[in-house]
């Protein structure tokens, strides 16, 4: 059993204003998959990339972008996408505050 709080979580810099926090992982017990937290500052982004898993994402707060395979679409609070393998994306954040998603891959995806 695993309970935790994501203010107990430590984060890792991925940049000067991307932070990535493991919600649960394989160390937590869930084999297999990886529930990461990003906070994103304003005018924060993750490169555009593509990879061979896919994932989902669920937003909490702010107003992002996720670009995927040449069009643009507009997240915010409650928002869900599901990006699927060797899609070229990217997820940024469009608003003046936070941007705060869930992001689910497969073990393999959090590198």
């Amino acid at each position: 059993m695993y309970v935790s709080h994501r203010s107990q979580i430590e984060g890792k810099q991925i940049s000067d204003l991307v932070t990535k926090q493991i919600l649960v992982g394989p160390e937590e017990g869930w084999e297999g998959y990886v529930m990461r937290l990003f906070t994103l500052e304003p005018t924060g982004a993750a490169p555009r990339h593509s990879h061979d898993w896919p994932h989902i994402v669920y937003v909490l707060e702010g107003e992002g972008n996720l670009f995927l395979e040449g069009v643009d679409h507009p997240l915010t609070a409650g928002s869900v996408a599901y990006v699927p393998t060797e899609s070229d994306h990217q997820i940024s954040n469009r608003g003046a505050g936070r941007f705060v998603f869930i992001c689910i891959v497969p073990e393999r995806g959090d590198q």
